[in-house]
């Protein structure tokens, strides 16, 4: 099963990019997952603590806004953000995303969880509901197993999705392969 690494990006609401651009979000190269794509704008992240610039957006815009990170960002902002499933920004960590154009500071940072993203035709196939906890074993250097959860939806792709420090600690590179199981 492939591994893809999810660096720190940001998702935007269309009255959020009118605030941070006077332009709609231009397309820099689509993405594994059905319909997504990194675009060519990026935003920077500011705390009272700390700054980090030229972070990417991941298109098409959203119902919600969301900033995903890792654990080391969150040190380098000064920020505690909840591991969540993307989507869940209840009760996160407080953040302001700037451009040139403009800023907001919004209840909308995360670390995201560690994912597996399936269509459901093969969710189906290999017994696998959405949010279910799976394995993935990976092999290498610094080898080790850790928790994977499912994430089902139709403009699934099928790749594991961990974040920097993750693939860091596993010494894994982009396309790298695990073992996936129950």
């Amino acid at each position: 099963m492939k591994i893809n690494i999810s660096a720190r990006h940001v998702h935007l609401t269309k009255e959020t990019c009118d605030i941070l651009f006077d332009h709609d979000l231009s397309i820099r190269n689509p993405l594994n997952q059905i319909g997504q794509f990194a675009a060519n704008e990026t935003v920077t992240l500011k705390t009272s603590k700390g700054i980090i610039e030229n972070v990417r957006i991941i298109g098409p815009l959203r119902k919600y806004n969301q900033v995903e990170i890792a654990q080391s960002d969150a040190r380098k902002l000064g920020l505690k953000p909840p591991v969540r499933k993307s989507g869940n920004i209840k009760n996160s960590e407080v953040i302001t995303i700037c451009t040139e154009k403009g800023e907001v500071t919004l209840e909308c940072c995360i670390i995201a969880d560690r994912h597996v993203h399936f269509d459901p035709e093969t969710a189906n196939k290999l017994g696998v509901v959405d949010d279910e906890k799976l394995k993935l074993a990976i092999p290498g250097i610094k080898s080790g197993i850790i928790d994977v959860k499912a994430k089902v939806s139709s403009d699934g792709y099928f790749e594991v999705h961990l974040d920097t420090d993750d693939a860091n600690a596993f010494l894994i590179n982009p396309g790298d392969e695990g073992i996936l199981y129950k």
